[in-house]
């Protein structure tokens, strides 16, 4: 079983829709979770946005890294999918074996405006994120 951690700062959005993508992909031997640096809150308009999509992630809990380092679950990814300085906040997790990368996209919780601009900058994000899960998926499926 490939296990991948996604981080971002508040695991309220990116981090959230990056595991989605993932466990939604139809892989038998492939595990997505997501977590945050700091504690956060499900970002309800990511929610709306996944949902357009037919990905329900209501019902999904945020998490942070240290209850994640806690558990002594070992990943065999963790990707950060902040920005680089936020991603370099990321702990180190125990077991040398995992492979750490960095993917960054914009975050849809900084976004200021009305509902609908906030649900279309959410909407980009979450193109973006699939675009680079469907290519992380393909890599993983070569391996």
């Amino acid at each position: 079983m490939t296990k991948i951690l996604f981080v971002c700062i508040h695991n309220s959005a990116r981090s959230q829709m990056a595991e989605a993508f993932v466990n939604n992909a139809g892989l038998e031997n492939v595990k997505a979770e997501s977590a945050g640096i700091e504690k956060g809150n499900l970002n309800s308009v990511v929610v709306d946005a996944m949902k357009e999509i037919g990905i329900d992630i209501s019902q999904n809990k945020t998490n942070t890294v240290q209850e994640k380092i806690n558990s002594g679950i070992y990943y065999d990814y963790v990707i950060t999918v902040c920005d680089q300085a936020s991603g370099e906040r990321c702990p180190i997790f125990p077991g040398d074996q995992y492979k750490r990368l960095h993917i960054e996209f914009e975050d849809p919780s900084a976004f200021q405006g009305t509902y609908e601009e906030k649900f279309e900058f959410s909407r980009k994000v979450r193109d973006q994120i699939k675009v680079k899960m469907d290519e992380f998926i393909k890599e993983l499926q070569v391996k």
